[in-house]
């Protein structure tokens, strides 16, 4: 993931890029938060497609019904797949109660649940992608029960 303002951190702090990333979850989570949230490429696919993303998770299941046109470009897929990660973890971490993203060692983000459990969101974007299973609904519904009840929105 390239972040350019945590390449200027990094630089300044003699840090790696995962350590930048990490550093930046901890001083200013609501604002990784919202530039994880951005995933642009997937926001236009699906809006090609006339639907507009609100971070609910009944976005992921209007996800889920999309025809899969990123498949047909072997360049747009994986970044695709990582979006739809990133829009998965956005949506747990605004509906549900202590889920909170955070960044392993080599810099992946996960979402780690109040239960401890961590969600590699990125990796089930990317199956989503490629092949529609799991679905990211069925992501959702399965993080959202292993913690507290989720918050509607």
């Amino acid at each position: 993931m390239n972040i350019p303002f945590l390449d200027n951190w990094r630089k300044r702090q003699g840090g790696t890029r995962e350590m930048a990333l990490a550093a930046a979850v901890e001083i200013d989570p609501d604002g990784v938060a919202e530039l994880f949230a951005e995933c642009e490429l997937l926001r236009a696919t699906a809006g090609q497609c006339g639907l507009e993303l609100d971070d609910s998770p009944a976005s992921l299941s209007a996800l889920d019904q999309l025809p899969p046109i990123w498949r047909d470009d072997p360049e747009e897929l994986p970044w695709v797949g990582n979006d739809a990660g990133l829009y998965l973890g956005t949506v747990l971490v605004r509906t549900v109660p202590g889920a909170a993203w955070d960044i392993l060692a080599g810099g992946k983000p996960v979402v780690r649940l109040t239960s401890g459990r961590e969600i590699d969101v990125v990796a089930a974007g990317l199956d989503w992608a490629m092949s529609g299973s799991p679905e990211l609904s069925e992501m959702y519904a399965e993080s959202a029960e292993s913690g507290p009840e989720a918050k509607t929105r």
